[in-house]
């Protein structure tokens, strides 16, 4: 763990087709940490789109950022578009290879495994992409979030702010995650007992894979495709 007189470089990749929770929950967790910086990530800094139509920014492009003490690398549908980017990927496993750890949230996990972070970890992703984690040699964990030596990684979506969290106890201390924890006011009630697939009510799972249906088809055409230029045989 570093010191508080340590300045940390905190960077998030974005793309077209990003999940924005998977940035904007950690970001509001990780951008509270002392003596930090956030940077937001692109492989140039012309706006783009979220999944849902919102517009995000990078405040600098791959090229420029600096050494990251942390590298944050969300999901989203727009994810398959990064799996044979070379430069995206290029870039992750340079970053990943001199940071403190490496954070992945929802399907990020496949982005990681593609640059072949993955082999042998212990790691999570969206319940609809779990199925896949074996293609990059992971070792699958369903859980929330799970800690695996350098990498971090978060299940779906909301699990982001859990995981960032946790990372912010790591790079600093517990009390300045609680201290940040209690800032937000994050207590999460939920209103219904529906978020994952073991909870829900089985109507409300299927309109779910339904909507997952396509881009789950697709990711699976994906990982195979990758499993085999890395050569690995998933388990």
């Amino acid at each position: 763990m570093p010191g508080p007189e340590k300045h940390l470089n905190i960077g998030a990749i974005v793309f077209p087709g990003i999940d924005q929770a998977d940035l904007t929950g950690p970001f509001e967790v990780l951008s509270r940490l002392p003596n930090s910086t956030f940077h937001v990530l692109g492989k140039d800094t012309t706006p783009i789109r979220d999944l849902m139509g919102l517009i995000l920014t990078p405040t600098m492009t791959f090229a420029q950022a600096p050494p990251l003490d942390l590298l944050i690398v969300p999901g989203g549908w727009g994810q398959e578009a990064l799996m044979d980017d070379a430069t995206v990927l290029e870039f992750i496993q340079t970053q990943a290879a001199g940071a403190q750890y490496t954070f992945s949230i929802c399907t990020g996990a496949l982005v990681c495994g593609a640059a072949g972070l993955l082999r042998g970890v212990r790691s999570t992703t969206h319940w609809s992409a779990f199925h896949l984690l074996g293609y990059f040699g992971a070792i699958p964990v369903n859980a929330r979030v799970v800690v695996d030596g350098k990498h971090i990684s978060a299940a779906g979506v909301t699990a982001g702010i859990d995981g960032a969290l946790r990372v912010a106890s790591l790079l600093r201390d517990e009390r300045t995650a609680q201290v940040i924890q209690l800032s937000m006011e994050y207590a999460p009630e939920p209103p219904f007992n529906s978020g994952t697939p073991q909870t829900a009510p089985p109507d409300v799972l299927e309109a779910a894979l339904a909507v997952t249906r396509k881009t789950t088809e697709a990711r699976l055409a994906t990982a195979q495709r990758i499993a085999s230029r890395l050569g690995i045989k998933p388990v």
